[in-house]
C-alpha cells in the first residue's frame, strides 16, 4: 500500500510540473490573462493622436530657424490681433470696450472737439514748469494749469450728463447708468485721438451713425 501512495503522488507531482506555469495562475480568482503586449501609456496615445512628431534639429542653424519661424508667426498674429483691435472688433477689445452702447459712447466723443483732450498735454506743461528754475514762470504755470483743470472738470461733467441722456435715448431697453457712462466718456475724452483705442470711427464734426 505504501509503494501504490508513494506511485500516485509522484504521478500527481509529474503531472503538475508538466502542466502549463500558467495554468495555476489562471484558476485564481479574478485574475485576467495577459493580452500578449504592454498597455501603451497615455503620454504615447496622445502622441499618436496629434500625429507623427517633427524630428529634432540636426545643427544649430536649423534650430534658430525653427525658432525664429515661431516668432514670426506669433509676431504675425499680434500684430492681427492689434489691427481687429484697433479697427473696433467686439472679439478683440478689452471687455470694457465691448457692446454697442460703448460704441456709441466713442462715437459721441470722437464727433466734436473737447478741452478734456488737453489733459495729457497739460501735464507735461507742468512738468516742465516745474524744472525751469524761474519762480514767475513756475506760478503762472501752476496757475494755467490749475484754472484748465477746473474747466476739464466741469466740461467732463456737462458731457457725461449730456451722453447718458443720448444713450438712454438710443439705447432704451438697455440699463444704463450715469456714473459708469460718465466716466468713460471723460477717460475717452482725456486721451489723444491719435492714441485712442480703439481708433475713432468718424472725425470731428461729422454725424454719428446710427
Amino acid at each position: 500500500m505504501r509503494f501504490l501512495r508513494r506511485n500516485s503522488a509522484e504521478n500527481t507531482d509529474a503531472a503538475v510540473e508538466e502542466a502549463e506555469p500558467g495554468a495555476e495562475e489562471s484558476t485564481r480568482k479574478g485574475f485576467t490573462p495577459a493580452k500578449g503586449r504592454a498597455t501603451p501609456k497615455r503620454r504615447d496615445a496622445e502622441a499618436r493622436k496629434r500625429g507623427p512628431v517633427a524630428p529634432a534639429p540636426k545643427t544649430t542653424r536649423e534650430a534658430m530657424r525653427r525658432n525664429r519661424g515661431s516668432k514670426d508667426e506669433r509676431r504675425e498674429a499680434a500684430k492681427e490681433r492689434r489691427e481687429r483691435m484697433m479697427a473696433g472688433d467686439d472679439r478683440y477689445l478689452m471687455p470694457r470696450d465691448r457692446g454697442p452702447v460703448k460704441a456709441y459712447i466713442r462715437d459721441v466723443v470722437d464727433s466734436r472737439r473737447n478741452l478734456l483732450g488737453l489733459f495729457m498735454p497739460l501735464a507735461i506743461l507742468v512738468f516742465v514748469a516745474l524744472l525751469v528754475p524761474n519762480f514767475v514762470v513756475q506760478q503762472y504755470a501752476t496757475l494755467l494749469c490749475l484754472i484748465m483743470l477746473v474747466a476739464m472738470i466741469f466740461e467732463g461733467i456737462v458731457n457725461g450728463r449730456r451722453i447718458a441722456k443720448l444713450v438712454r435715448q438710443k439705447f432704451p431697453k438697455e440699463t444704463v447708468r450715469g456714473g459708469s457712462i460718465g466716466w468713460y466718456a471723460f477717460v475717452r475724452s482725456s486721451q489723444i485721438r491719435k492714441l485712442r483705442v480703439p481708433k475713432p470711427r468718424i472725425r470731428p464734426g461729422d454725424p454719428i451713425p446710427n
